[in-house]
């Protein structure tokens, strides 16, 4: 009994230590198979509406309990998670809620007609209070207007697409309205000015945006260089693009980049090629999912650290430093053009399992020192720059150097999508000669894998592997965003 007691004793002292811990927190995000409602193209009633978001808060739900059995301390679900996506703007006004400024203290579940009907805010609160989580979650709001307002829409109604956050105890503690809108997000309207929003908590400061917001300065890069968050919450509807968007590759490219905690869950549709969520730290991954094959939802749990630059693992990078110390070292006459997202690359091809190369694009120079354990006669790899404006599906400035495995041995395939690999490189060193700060590392291995503590920046600008990767590599790169080139962007500091 003595001996019982004692051993009990010990392991509530260890539990309490683990998941109190100055340093650390336990973080968990989910992603979700969204069950999309029969009806979208057209409005239907409050209460059909209420119960098609409920078989998605019912899975939620069991997630949100099996996250904090397990100690996480918040948890992040998905963009369009609760409702799904493809509506047009009258068929989404029944599953909206007014969400009321956090400002304003309130706990739906304690006070669940304070401001109206809002089910869904209620079942989130009460989800949170429930397990003693803070749960991030993606819901739509509803704010009126009149004629008052010259922009207030002709339905007389502004609808956003919304971010919450619920405390543990159940209190509305954050709510943003997506800023940036994808195509075809026109059941929604965009914010007058872009929202900064931040929370703390007894494990850090808090930031949060959603999806296509990662790719523009406001509020994304805002919130990290003059907010100083520590972590940033990430609900996401991420359709999943090579060789450089996918999804695991560049949100933990985004947290290396920026320097701090990124929590992404996105939601899971293996038709619009939607997965692929994580849990990243600067220094690395610290959990991610990807599954392209089956329907099934994934819970993913880590420990992050609370204050992530102060962790012996960051390092910060001046990514131009190393490449401007260095010559071009390649012929003129061996590049060629190829196409990435309808950008047009300048590329040189890897020739020898062995060598030092260079490759340049307007003022962008990138150099690459690699090594093969053997060259493969029927895969060829090219390095590839980039300076000058994307337009499609957005309009943003990108400097990118990048090392690609072509789809096949033919010239014309070098930037094309490719999801597996033989060649194994020994070593890689890859830099560039960046205008802009904002640069974000990526390593992609075969089969749409990372490559967690395989690699490593050097404070330099150097993208490094000293002993090879797990895996055969699909791509490595240097991608850069110099906002202040977007041009119709408003670029607030």
């Amino acid at each position: 009994m003595a001996l019982h007691a004692c051993f009990n004793t010990f392991f509530c002292l260890f539990f309490i230590y683990r998941f109190t811990s100055a340093d650390t927190y336990l973080a968990a995000v989910y992603e979700h198979a969204v069950k999309l409602p029969s009806v979208q193209d057209r409005p239907v009633s409050q209460e059909e509406a209420l119960s098609a978001m409920n078989l998605n808060l019912n899975v939620l739900e069991d997630a949100v309990k099996q996250a904090a059995k397990k100690g996480a301390q918040i948890i992040v679900t998905p963009e369009d998670g609760i409702y799904g996506w493809s509506f047009n703007r009258e068929a989404i006004f029944p599953y909206l809620e007014n969400i009321p400024d956090p400002d304003i203290n309130w706990t739906p579940c304690t006070e669940p007609d304070r401001f109206g009907r809002a089910p869904v805010q209620v079942r989130l609160s009460c989800i949170a209070k429930t397990n003693s989580i803070y749960v991030a979650a993606n819901v739509g709001d509803i704010k009126p207007c009149n004629a008052t307002d010259p922009k207030c829409p002709k339905d007389g109604r502004y609808q956003y697409n919304t971010d919450v956050v619920f405390a543990s105890d159940g209190k509305l503690v954050a709510r943003y309205h997506k800023y940036n809108l994808f195509l075809g997000e026109s059941q929604f309207d965009q914010p007058a000015e872009p929202e900064f929003v931040t929370f703390n908590t007894t494990f850090g400061t808090f930031g949060i945006f959603t999806c296509f917001d990662v790719l523009f300065y406001n509020p994304a890069v805002h919130l990290v260089d003059h907010l100083q968050v520590d972590s940033v919450l990430f609900p996401t509807a991420w359709m999943n693009l090579l060789p450089h968007l996918t999804a695991i590759e560049f949100h933990s490219a985004w947290a290396m980049g920026m320097g701090v905690n990124f929590l992404a869950a996105n939601t899971h549709n293996t038709t619009m090629n939607m997965t692929g969520s994580g849990i990243y730290a600067p220094d690395k991954a610290r959990a991610y999912h990807y599954d392209a094959e089956t329907d099934n939802g994934h819970l993913l749990i880590a420990e992050l650290d609370i204050h992530p630059k102060l962790s012996p693992h960051y390092t910060a990078v001046n990514w131009s430093l190393y490449a401007a110390g260095l010559d071009t070292v390649s012929e003129d006459n061996a590049v060629f053009n190829g196409t990435i997202f309808q950008d047009v690359y300048t590329f040189i091809t890897l020739n020898e399992a062995q060598e030092n190369i260079s490759v340049c694009q307007k003022d962008l120079c990138c150099h690459l020192s690699y090594s093969m354990k053997e060259k493969q006669e029927d895969e060829l790899y090219a390095l590839g720059a980039f300076d000058g404006l994307h337009t499609v599906e957005g309009q943003y400035y990108l400097q990118v150097c990048t090392l690609v495995k072509c789809k096949n041995p033919d010239l014309k395939t070098c930037g094309e999508p490719v999801e597996n690999a033989s060649t194994e490189f020994e070593k890689f060193s890859l830099s560039g000669r960046f205008g802009t700060k904002y640069v974000f590392p990526e390593v992609l291995l075969s089969g749409v894998h990372l490559a967690p503590g395989e690699f490593e920046v050097l404070n330099d600008g150097r993208l490094r592997s000293e002993s090879g990767t797990s895996k055969p590599v699909l791509s490595v790169t240097l991608f850069g965003r110099w906002y202040e080139k977007d041009q119709v962007v408003t670029w607030i500091v």
